[in-house]
């Protein structure tokens, strides 16, 4: 029994050795065919022209076609869920925001763990998702839209992509920070709800305008940004923090990819995507886009990721949301 369990141990040995042989060798040749990279919106968005931008470019480094392939649904956690359950060698690779790794999987069921399925690979841009109203509101501030609230509760209606969205959730902790009511709308995503401020359905609306012409028009105007660092694109306008709303609202334009891709052909990922970061023609298509250019590390959101998946379940905990 005692040499038969060592003939196995030998005969695993040697299967390991050989398959580390492989994994090296098709490390060294990556990539030597097509990478998928899978977009969780539908064609057209912002985000959707950001992702094509990118894998443009990954095209002329890698010298291999980098299709694009659109897996909307589910607040971006369909497409993650295909980038999880992909084969790990790097020719499936995909986008997040940041919700679907440590926000939404806390509210809903979904078929990935976020922190064992995914690695992050770099993130290459951000988003100036804001408050908004009509050019023609009678707010001309976040602070008008709070006193209002205070004197009429309830009567301050706000738009989102959806109850107990990242942004549903940042609006009710800013409210309930004031001591006031706001009602929220919930819609299926930011044109929706864009169309619904432009109608006069709504007061305020949250999310991501800025790749229309409606805010340089004045048709739109931006109250607040959510974000946790200055808008280079809308310096002027408040974030969070210069409100006093010490809430995170990380959200990123990062790159995934399955948990047990090889640590080089993520660093060849890596290195990748920070030299289509400088190219003139992506630069060039960010900035038409209205779309901030941020590179953070994979490691550097991994650390992001947990902490903000900490920060929400004692959030989701207090709110009794947790699922």
């Amino acid at each position: 029994m005692k040499s038969r369990g060592l003939i196995f141990l030998a005969v695993a040995f040697v299967l390991l050795s050989a398959q580390a042989g492989a994994a090296q060798e098709d490390v060294s040749k990556y990539p030597s065919k097509p990478i998928n990279f899978i977009s969780p919106v539908p064609p057209g968005q912002g985000t959707d022209l950001s992702i094509r931008l990118l894998a443009k470019e990954l095209e002329k480094i890698f010298g291999q076609p980098v299709v694009v392939l659109n897996r909307p649904g589910a607040a971006l956690t369909v497409g993650a869920a295909v980038v999880a359950a992909a084969k790990p060698d790097g020719y499936t690779i995909g986008f997040t925001g940041g919700p679907p790794l440590y926000f939404t999987p806390l509210l809903e069921k979904v078929p990935y763990d976020p922190l064992k399925d995914l690695r992050m690979v770099a993130q290459y841009g951000s988003m100036n998702v804001a408050a908004a109203v009509k050019g023609d509101s009678p707010f001309k501030t976040f602070k008008d839209v709070v006193d209002y609230a205070r004197k009429n509760p309830k009567k301050l209606t706000y738009g989102t992509t959806g109850t107990n969205s990242i942004t549903n959730i940042t609006m009710e902790r800013v409210a309930k920070q004031e001591n006031v009511q706001f009602t929220h709308i919930p819609f299926k995503g930011t044109p929706e709800t864009q169309a619904a401020l432009l109608g006069g359905h709504i007061m305020v609306a949250c999310g991501d305008f800025g790749a229309g012409s409606l805010v340089t028009s004045g048709d739109v105007r931006f109250l607040m940004i959510l974000r946790e660092e200055k808008s280079a694109e809308y310096p002027n306008i408040p974030i969070l923090k210069d409100l006093g709303y010490n809430i995170p609202y990380a959200m990123m334009t990062s790159v995934i990819a399955p948990r047990a891709v090889p640590d080089a052909i993520v660093r060849k990922l890596d290195d990748a995507i920070v030299k289509a970061m400088k190219e003139p023609s992506f630069l060039k298509g960010m900035k038409e886009l209205n779309l901030p250019v941020v590179y953070r590390s994979g490691k550097e959101l991994d650390g992001m990721i947990a902490s903000n998946y900490e920060y929400y379940k004692t959030v989701f905990k207090e709110l009794g949301l947790l699922k």
